[in-house]
């Protein structure tokens, strides 16, 4: 099989499993609390991580880390899963996941800002209209139908989904920068974010495992959201020609998932909906043609 195509597989496998876990996030918020839906799912997405490890071969690899690796783990393991987790699944919570899911997928707006001060880069009057592009589609979203519809919007909820963007962008710069295997990287980051996890809820709860009926929405998320499909669109991008196509095929992610939302959460999905995510995804592209241009 050619590596274009193996590409494809891997990254249109990524996006059938991403465009299903918004419909987990919620069914999971049904039974547990944001904080122990991500403790427990992290459980299992760091098992998966180190079966893959242990498949490869590299299990004592993994446990050969610098100190100062360990350092950038613990820090990364703090955005995510810790902070990024918790404040999404806060604001799944408190939304229709036909709002939260889209409002999400502004991080790539966010980052090309968060980029100017901790890369350098200039910001643009491109993103500049990206940005605007965008936040018409965050309008149209939060508006769930109808521009009245905006006063039955928890502005809580909005205000979480936009800013876990800014935690996972800044994520994903830190992670950029930080240069070893990916795998290693992945689980060390989950091992830190479980502790910090794991201290939370010791702190702030009445420590207790979850409830068995739990469990399934949890694993799925585990190896779902955050385990399984990480690494198939590492080995997506590791096998594409092209990087830019391949990636864009993440945009078809939302649009299928408002049918798993509708048909599984009985969700009425707005036109408002599909118009929101339409602009955002635009101001994104927008946005992208520029960086693609400068790169030739």
């Amino acid at each position: 099989m050619k590596q274009a195509s193996k590409a494809y597989i891997y990254a249109l496998l990524s996006v059938v499993l991403w465009s299903t876990v918004a419909t987990a996030f919620k069914l999971g918020l049904q039974i547990l609390s944001p904080l122990y839906l991500i403790l427990t799912a992290s459980v299992f997405s760091l098992l998966t991580f180190f079966v893959v490890i242990l498949f490869q071969g590299k299990v004592k690899d993994l446990f050969t880390v610098t100190w100062s690796g360990l350092g950038k783990s613990a820090m990364l393991g703090a955005l995510n899963p810790f902070g990024y987790y918790l404040i999404l699944f806060q604001a799944y919570s408190l939304l229709p996941a036909q709002v939260a899911q889209p409002l999400n997928m502004i991080w790539p707006i966010v980052l090309a800002l968060l980029s100017a001060p901790m890369l350098g880069q200039k910001i643009t009057g491109r993103n500049i209209a990206a940005i605007l592009i965008s936040f018409v589609g965050v309008i149209f979203i939060s508006s769930q139908g109808s521009f009245s519809g905006m006063a039955n919007t928890n502005l809580t909820g909005v205000l979480l989904a936009v800013g876990s963007s800014v935690i996972w962008a800044l994520f994903w710069i830190l992670s950029v920068k930080d240069k070893r295997d990916q795998i290693f990287k992945l689980f060390w980051n989950f091992g830190f974010g479980l502790v910090y996890l794991l201290i939370a809820a010791f702190l702030f709860t009445d420590f207790r495992f979850p409830e068995l009926k739990a469990l399934p929405a949890a694993i799925y998320i585990g190896l779902f959201e955050l385990g399984i499909t990480y690494i198939l669109w590492m080995k997506a991008m590791h096998y594409s020609e092209n990087n830019a196509k391949t990636g864009n095929l993440i945009f078809f992610a939302p649009f299928l998932s408002l049918i798993f939302i509708h048909f599984i959460l009985g969700e009425t999905i707005y036109i408002t909906t599909f118009i929101g995510l339409a602009f955002i995804i635009s101001g994104i592209l927008f946005q992208q043609k520029e960086v693609r241009q400068s790169g030739n």
